[in-house]
């Protein structure tokens, strides 16, 4: 039920004179979000699964997402200060991935905070967030920096080797982002229509957030199940929107990113527009 809240509440690319920048809205994967827990601590795992379940049924999540999909307004999120004499929940995420996770100032807001706050309530622990590269977030549970990662982490084999996943509490896709004025997607109503479109390309660049799983889609990775796309090479970035100006800018073809930052992401370069 979120996945289909999320998928059809999700913002659309503009659509007046000033956008730059369109989704083409269809999705290439499919995807299951997921906490990534210290693999020493089932104790925290099972908690976890038991928050997870109860918010997925009380209606929480839908009331989240409906903060940043719908009518509602964001909550902010505020990380208490590291002290290993008090009863925390540490964990790790990479504040660049609205509307999951993101900051204005010190505060943090998203989809992924909201549900860390409560997690971190649920289990009766004040809550720290170590803002950290993307690609950090699950060697910082591996390595005891954190208790968990908590930041739009799809679930695949290569992490599972670094954290326990806990149960799924959302369903993403993958999507691509193209200037307004490209008409090459146009016809396109299928993820195969819009890879024939790709693969007919003799080259080209994509570009996307480092250690996501666009990276992941256009490279091909056998632990992903994806077989990349050899034609196009890829240009990692700190986040979607740094690729997204670099498109404008011409110095890549393409963004792939997941969908929900994809349409926040083109609603704001359009709104700047």
């Amino acid at each position: 039920a979120v996945a289909t809240v999320a998928m059809m509440a999700g913002c659309t690319s503009g659509s007046g004179s000033a956008s730059v920048v369109k989704t083409i809205d269809i999705s290439l994967t499919d995807e299951q979000y997921a906490f990534g827990v210290d693999k020493t601590n089932d104790d925290l795992l099972a908690k976890a699964n038991e928050y997870i379940a109860n918010v997925k049924t009380d209606g929480t999540l839908d009331e989240i997402c409906e903060h940043y999909f719908g009518d509602g307004e964001p909550v902010g999120v505020t990380s208490a200060a590291e002290d290993t004499s008090k009863d925390q929940l540490v964990i790790a995420t990479n504040a660049e991935f609205s509307p999951f996770e993101y900051k204005e100032g010190d505060i943090f807001y998203g989809i992924d905070m909201e549900l860390a706050q409560g997690l971190a309530d649920y289990l009766g622990q004040e809550l720290v967030i170590l803002d950290v590269d993307f690609e950090a977030v699950c060697t910082y549970v591996d390595s005891g920096k954190a208790d968990m990662a908590i930041a739009g982490l799809t679930i695949n084999e290569t992490r599972k080797e670094s954290v326990n996943f806990t149960d799924s509490y959302y369903t993403a896709s993958q999507v691509v982002i193209v200037p307004e004025g490209n008409s090459l997607f146009d016809s396109c109503t299928t993820a195969e229509d819009v890879l024939a479109v790709i693969g007919e390309q003799e080259s080209g660049r994509i570009g996307g957030q480092r250690g996501t799983t666009a990276e992941y889609f256009v490279k091909g990775d056998e632990d992903w199940g994806f077989d990349g796309l050899t034609n196009m090479s890829w240009v990692g970035y700190t986040s979607g929107s740094l690729a997204v100006n670099d498109m404008l800018a011409g110095n890549i073809d393409y963004v792939i990113i997941d969908q929900a930052p994809a349409d926040m992401i083109v609603k704001k370069v359009n709104a700047a527009n």
